[in-house]
């Protein structure tokens, strides 16, 4: 169930990329600008489903995010995502340190999960589909998430809010214990806001 959060994503981790949406212009020429993931107005969460279990739901605590965004041209943005492993969090410290063992996230073998762009995808102004590749267990796997922008933002703004869903395969990771009473899917909820450096 940890795998699907980390496309928390982690999930989020990439999210940020869905703040080009805004673009007004297709001047594929404009320079890109930086912008750091704010930690103390980010939320990494994950809920995961299970038969006979109530709904889980969780956290990771410790990341770091950047992104570089082009107004003018959202396909030439990027996003960069990393969470430490040992940062899960579901409210339970038995919990914590069952998620922490090899069973899920193996933390000290692979201390970190990442994300990375490879492709932005405008939707409409406030709207935007990120595609990466997502790194757990040494493994990585294709993921996409959907973002939606929370202000407006446009070449001039300082900060950006966005909200990134996705879901996750744990399975493909080797994460497989629980299965099938606890769920292959877990959902992605990343919420956030980005600086401009």
């Amino acid at each position: 169930m940890a795998g699907r959060m980390m496309s928390r994503g982690w999930r989020v981790t990439s999210v940020a990329l869905s703040m080009i949406c805004l673009s007004s212009s297709a001047d594929a020429t404009a320079e890109a600008r930086n912008w750091r993931i704010n930690p103390s107005q980010t939320s990494v969460g994950f809920v995961v489903d299970g038969i006979g279990w109530p709904r889980t739901k969780g956290q990771f605590h410790d990341f770091t995010g950047r992104i570089s965004i082009n107004f003018d041209n959202p396909a030439a943005s990027k996003v960069s995502f990393r969470v430490a492993s040992k940062s899960v969090d579901v409210g339970s410290s038995s919990f914590n340190d069952y998620l922490r063992t090899d069973a899920f996230f193996d933390v000290a073998q692979y201390p970190e999960i990442t994300f990375q762009s490879t492709r932005v995808e405008k939707v409409d102004d406030s709207h935007a589909r990120v595609t990466g590749e997502l790194t757990m267990r040494g493994i990585t796997r294709p993921l996409t998430i959907e973002v939606a922008l929370d202000r407006p933002a446009d070449s001039s703004s300082t900060k950006v809010g966005f909200r990134a869903t996705g879901i996750v395969h744990r399975l493909p990771y080797g994460m497989n214990a629980g299965f099938p009473a606890i769920s292959n899917d877990v959902d992605l909820i990343v919420t956030t806001e980005a600086l401009a450096q």
